[in-house]
């Protein structure tokens, strides 16, 4: 992972800039990058104790630049922002938790019905989230994978907030790779919907 830099025309005729802000301006297209990677849905969930008879629907999450795009973050500082090279998500972070929650859900089996928007028909309950971390942390010779977001769980016929509460995540990866720091981001995936879900379950069963 490097800081792209100004470096000139080449005789391909290709300029980027990237700045400190994450700023991008080229005026010839933007390279594909070589890897795309997935945040896949947990492999691990168990069908949950506790099952509530409501339908659910899992709304894509909120997100501001740089968290609504495809690339791979790294905070190497509280003000600074940097992205993996040659690699990028499948889709937007929003897109990916918002597929990575419903898939979640549905193996947990702890609603009737779980859907994910813009999918047609309605549903008793709404999963609502904002992300406000998706990223790599280096410190020193370790890196950790932070994920975090804030949820509401709205009852649709009401528009009533029932539950609402901040989760924040963080993993450690083997070692600074991409490879490693991806599969970090499919563990901090899977504890947050563990998290997620045990509280979804039980919201208007105990005092939030």
């Amino acid at each position: 992972m490097s800081r792209l830099t100004f470096k000139g025309f080449k005789a391909a005729g290709i300029a980027l800039v990237i700045s400190g802000s994450m700023a991008a301006c080229t005026v010839f297209p933007v390279p594909e990058a070589p890897r795309v990677m997935d945040f896949p849905t947990p492999p691990k969930l168990n069908s949950s104790s506790a099952s509530r008879s409501e339908s659910l629907r899992i709304d894509t999450p909120m997100a501001s630049d740089p968290y609504n795009s495809s690339r791979i973050l790294a905070k190497p500082q509280p003000w600074e922002y940097r992205i993996y090279g040659g690699v990028r998500w499948r889709d937007t972070i929003p897109v990916l938790v918002r597929d990575m929650l419903a898939g979640a859900f549905r193996a947990s089996a702890s609603f009737q019905h779980v859907v994910m928007d813009p999918a047609p028909g309605s549903a008793d309950l709404s999963l609502s989230t904002e992300i406000n971390a998706f990223h790599a942390i280096n410190q020193g010779d370790s890196t950790r994978v932070t994920v975090s977001v804030y949820g509401q769980l709205v009852n649709n016929r009401s528009q009533g907030i029932l539950c609402s509460r901040s989760f924040t995540v963080s993993t450690p990866a083997e070692d600074k790779s991409i490879d490693a720091v991806v599969l970090a981001f499919g563990n901090a995936g899977e504890q947050l919907a563990d998290e997620l879900i045990a509280w979804a379950t039980s919201c208007d069963k105990s005092p939030d």
